[in-house]
């Protein structure tokens, strides 16, 4: 999955130990948007009319060698609407977007929750 070129500066910014809001689970969020402008890696969020950005579930997230794992759940009044992208964020508004996938999940109405997890692998 292509990563931002905000996410590139960020990672470039904390390897020389600059000050940068981690992807922890006080900060990270997962967004979700009804937008379908294809990706750019100089995109800094999503592109939709109707987003909604989400924080962690307990416990998340999570970091098995170069592989780190996200999880939200969208409760019953959150979000409702097409989920045609999302994305990783470390802010609620604002903040560094990891990535943005463009991708049709459905529409999600009011009364259901859906639960997003998303896992990244870092590679070279």
């Amino acid at each position: 999955m292509p990563l931002t070129t905000a996410y590139a500066t960020f990672l470039a910014q904390a390897s020389l130990g600059e000050s940068v809001t981690a992807f922890n689970s006080s900060n990270a969020r997962i967004g979700v948007g009804d937008g379908t402008t294809a990706f750019s890696s100089s995109q800094t969020d999503l592109q939709g009319t109707n987003k909604y950005r989400k924080g962690m579930d307990s416990g998340y997230p999570t970091r098995s060698g170069s592989t780190m794992t996200f999880q939200s759940t969208f409760g019953s009044s959150e979000a409702n609407f097409t989920w045609n992208e999302w994305g990783v964020f470390n802010a609620s508004s604002g903040g560094t977007m990891m990535n943005r996938k463009v991708e049709s999940l459905g529409t999600k109405a009011s009364g259901s929750t859906w639960i997003l997890r998303v896992q990244i692998t870092l590679s070279v």
